[in-house]
């Protein structure tokens, strides 16, 4: 009889009659008992009453009641938390089994049982099952140290369980290094700050190895946590490559794609010139293809993460153009995926294929499925200029077939085609025209409007054309008003004399008539160009368009290196980051792909790290937009205004902070970390850019900075944190007055425009003295220096840390969001000098519980160097006396919120150290004057 009888009862006392045969001597009788309870709870009755009848069935040598006992145990513990400490002996006296298998089942549970109260019972049961002598024991542990992390993070990090799971990954068993790794992985996600998983060479080794002999999971396990290395040179990428190879030819595809994430990330680092580069191309091919010929679900999966990897690199699978044919039997989802890759593919080699192909797709039964082939026709004529003409009669061709749908798409694609080669192809207008009537899809009828408005010089009867459309034009949508406002607007530019009543009907309908803001300002414009300067509105309305590019819909470049990292996850399925579908953003942490190494065309890649930043090191910045509440409550950043704050601006400020604390507490008070500022050589005296500094330097022959300490350019935004705007800067202080030298990379595929910039309140009142001017558009690839007048009479707050900048930039994209530290000497002014009875008497003034002392390492210079080099940022020197051989300066500087800070230096001849005092009546800015001297003196 099968186990369903469990699941029947007509008995009444159901419970009383469970709990006596739980207690009964009888073993078989025990065993039906438990099973019975765990069908009742399987089934969604309350049975907790019986909790501690069948805590006492653990005491058994039978491994499946104890099994059993276990699943009940893991269901209710967290409702009976006291009765669940009953059985904690029970697993200390199991995790000593001689059985590996009940061991291996106590560890499981243990991890199971999500209550505070038992976990610290379980970390010395759970520390024997770590080094216990049988694999199988210590694999289950590895998985129970993440289970226990998550439900208390602070017991694992102190009873140490996080080094004994590092010790594992030197296992001897593939099955535990893989659990081992799968917990760090695990642990690391949710904890992206803390560097549990660092990897070496010699940790790579170990994991290579066990690669070979894991299961599917663990070897997935392997891989993913090897694509987050990075190797230090392309010889070590390749020799990592080489070991992940054959796991492309493993059954499994999820172990498949995990190989080719590895793989697509490590040739990054490899010269395009080797011959291993070429050979790893062509084994690339093949697993791929393999993929597709999976179920349906599968090949979906596969096509959508083979649409990123034909993105980032198409040569790998140009020549296997037949693959992605649509067979008959294909799901739609499947058969668009396809056309995508498809057209992505095309090229002068075998465009007539595809062609023939897009022409037969173009007369299937499946309406979806056939625009989007016909749309595919056109794109394959903009991507491949040899076939236009092939592909603009068979769009003709198919118009002539007077399908309804067919007819629609092709005069849209034909609009484009229009754009891309002008002059061409306009002798088939008349043909469209014949359609007029049949177009009711809005983006179909503004396309015909586009091409009437567009060539209606070439079109005898435009102004007829264009009146029949006007008949509705309430009812039309929006995308067709905006086209038919602006093709009358053309057409009267051309024919001024028969259509003026047509224009005036048109602009007077769009103005007075619409409730639609976009169609009414554009109206308005329209109107006043005519009226007041009909050459302006000429050259603006016929000005020459720029050809559209070739493929509009590529994934931007940054966003795909992101997807690239994420091959085969959830992310590579929707084109989308993790950030963006993930609630709560937990455990996301950015990835980009590796740099290129030194012997790779560096010129190829503009993502290269900077010379002096290590890779992937960059600064802190602000949450991702979305995590900031109401894009800062709507920062309103037009030009900040100079002088004091305006009352209105003020108010702006102030919604900030009716969360108490401002935009520090919508961010959650994070410590932003400096950028690592690398030194700049003396011979290279000033930066570039320096201004007056410049002209100081033709004096001296080796390049002594004149003017305060300009650190390097640090990159403050990355570019995939901003949609493509990557931002370098730094601060400088010259004659009295602060700038931001900014740095400003557009890594996206669209031009940016319209910038703006506005500051947060800072402890120190730093503010925009001026607008952000860029005077030109930037272009992609393009990079512009600006710099950006700053002035210390914005509104002040308290930050964290004291010299924390949190900056808000916009452009006609989005707004971004940064944070960075400033160095404090900027704020240091010129007429911050005392003099000694001054001194002294402030000196004495200020309590000696304000003074902090620090040591200054790794400074030769004698005191004269010291003065002259803190002179330059205004730290002046007040008077100099030698006490038992020390040379003692006593210096001061002025900040500009009008603190005073008072110092002692004591300079011992021949000691590279040097001991700072300060003195201050706002103590917490002595950290950060510390900071000031010891980079002015250390470059």
């Amino acid at each position: 009889m099968t186990d369903s009888k469990y699941f029947t009862t007509t008995k009444k006392g159901e419970i009383f009659e469970l709990k006596a045969e739980l207690n009964s001597d009888k073993k078989e009788k025990k065993k039906e008992a438990v099973k019975k309870v765990i069908a009742s709870m399987t089934v969604g009755k309350d049975v907790s009453a019986l909790f501690p009848d069948v805590v006492n069935c653990m005491q058994t040598d039978n491994l499946e009641l104890k099994k059993l006992v276990y699943l009940y145990l893991m269901n209710y513990a967290k409702s009976q938390p006291d009765m669940a400490i009953m059985a904690v002996n029970t697993f200390v006296k199991d995790c000593e089994d001689p059985n590996p298998l009940i061991r291996a089942l106590a560890v499981r549970t243990m991890g199971c049982i999500r209550v505070d109260k038992i976990t610290e019972y379980l970390c010395e049961p759970l520390r024997k099952c770590l080094k216990d002598e049988d694999p199988y024991v210590r694999k289950t542990a590895a998985v129970c140290v993440a289970k226990l992390h998550d439900i208390n993070a602070q017991l694992v990090e102190d009873q140490g369980f996080l080094d004994t799971l590092k010790d594992l990954i030197s296992d001897s068993n593939p099955m535990v290094v893989a659990n081992a790794v799968a917990a760090l992985s695990e642990i690391a996600e949710s904890h992206p700050s803390s560097n549990l998983l660092d990897l070496n060479p010699q940790s790579i080794n170990k994991l290579l190895t066990a690669l070979n002999e894991c299961t599917e999971w663990g070897q997935i396990f392997i891989l993913d946590c090897l694509a987050n290395y990075t190797p230090k040179d392309d010889r070590e990428a390749q020799s990592i490559c080489e070991r992940v190879t054959p796991r492309l030819s493993h059954a499994n595809s999820a172990v498949v794609l995990s190989a080719v994430k590895v793989l697509m990330k490590f040739m990054e680092m490899l010269s395009k010139d080797l011959d291993y580069y070429g050979t790893l191309l062509k084994k690339l091919a093949p697993p791929l293809v393999t993929l597709l010929s999976a179920e349906p679900e599968l090949q979906y999966v596969a096509l959508r993460n083979i649409n990123l990897i034909v993105q980032k690199r198409p040569e790998i699978l140009k020549h296997e153009m037949k693959v992605f044919f649509v067979k008959y039997n294909d799901p739609i989802y499947v058969k668009l995926e396809k056309l995508d890759i498809m057209i992505r593919l095309a090229s002068q080699a075998n465009i007539a294929q595809v062609l023939a192909e897009l022409k037969e797709y173009a007369t299937e039964v499946d309406v979806d499925f056939v625009r989007k082939a016909v749309r595919a026709i056109g794109r394959c004529a903009i991507k491949v200029e040899q076939s236009a003409e092939r592909c603009v009669s068979t769009l003709l061709d198919l118009i002539q077939t007077k399908v309804n749908y067919v007819v629609q798409e092709a005069i849209v694609v034909i609009k484009d085609i229009f754009r891309k080669y002008p002059n061409k192809y306009e002798s088939v207008i008349a043909t469209l025209c014949e359609n007029l009537d049949s177009l009711d899809e809005p983006e179909a009828r503004a396309a015909m409007i586009w091409i009437v408005g567009e060539y209606a010089e070439r079109i005898d009867n435009a102004d007829e054309l264009l009146e029949s459309f006007l008949e509705g034009f309430h009812d039309e949508s929006t995308q067709v008003q905006l086209q038919l406002l602006t093709g009358i607007v053309k057409l009267f530019l051309k024919k001024p004399t028969e259509t003026q009543e047509l224009v005036q009907q048109v602009l007077s309908l769009a103005t007075q008539d619409s409730d639609n803001p976009d169609l009414r300002d554009r109206g308005y414009i329209y109107w006043r160009l005519l009226s007041t300067d009909p050459v302006a509105a000429k050259e603006v309305v016929l000005a020459e368009k720029p050809l559209i590019s070739e493929e509009t819909d590529l994934i931007e470049p940054t966003l795909l290196d992101e997807l690239i990292c994420y091959i085969g996850t959830l992310a590579s399925v929707y084109h989308k980051p993790p950030s963006a579908f993930v609630e709560g953003g937990r455990g996301v942490v950015h990835k980009s792909l590796p740099p290129r190494t030194a012997s790779s065309e560096s010129a190829e890649s503009p993502e290269t790290a900077p010379a002096g930043a290590p890779p992937g090191e960059q600064p802190d910045v602000i949450p991702a937009q979305g995590d900031l509440l109401g894009d800062l409550l709507n920062l309103d950043l037009g030009p900040p205004v100079s002088g004091p704050p305006l009352t209105t601006s003020s108010v702006q400020m102030g919604a900030v902070d009716l969360l108490g604390g401002g935009l520090d507490s919508l961010i959650g008070g994070t410590n932003f970390v400096a950028p690592p500022t690398a030194a700049v050589p003396a011979s290279l005296g000033a930066p570039i850019g320096s201004g007056l500094s410049d002209l100081f330097d033709l004096t001296s022959g080796v390049g002594t900075l004149s003017g305060s300490y300009v650190a390097p350019k640090a990159v403050w935004l990355p570019a995939m944190k901003a949609k493509g705007l990557e931002i370098s800067g730094t601060f400088t202080r010259q004659v009295g007055s602060i700038s931001m030298d900014l740095q400003l990379t557009n890594k996206a595929l669209q031009v940016m425009t319209d910038f703006a910039i506005q500051f947060n309140r800072n402890s120190f009142g730093l503010a925009p003295a001026a607008p952000l001017q860029v005077h030109a558009p930037l272009s992609p690839n393009q990079t512009v220096e600006i710099s950006l007048p700053l002035s210390t009479v914005g509104s002040v707050m308290k930050m964290e840390p004291l010299n924390n900048l949190q900056v808000a930039v916009k452009n006609n994209i989005d707004v971004f969001y940064f944070s960075t530290l400033y160095p404090l000497h900027i704020l240091f002014v010129e007429d911050g000098k005392m003099d000694r009875q001054m001194f002294l008497a402030t000196w004495k003034d200020i309590p000696n519980e304000n003074e902090a002392q620090f040591q200054i390492r790794d400074c030769p210079l004698n005191a004269e160097a010291v003065s002259s080099k803190l002179q330059s940022s205004n730290i002046f020197t007040v008077a100099k006396r030698n006490v038992e051989g020390q040379d003692m300066l006593y210096q001061c500087l002025k900040l500009t919120n009008g603190i005073w800070v008072l110092a002692e230096l004591r300079i011992q001849p021949g000691n590279p150290s040097c001991t700072l005092s300060l003195k201050c009546r706002a103590p917490e800015v002595s950290q950060h004057v510390y900071q000031a001297y010891e980079t002015i003196l250390k470059n």
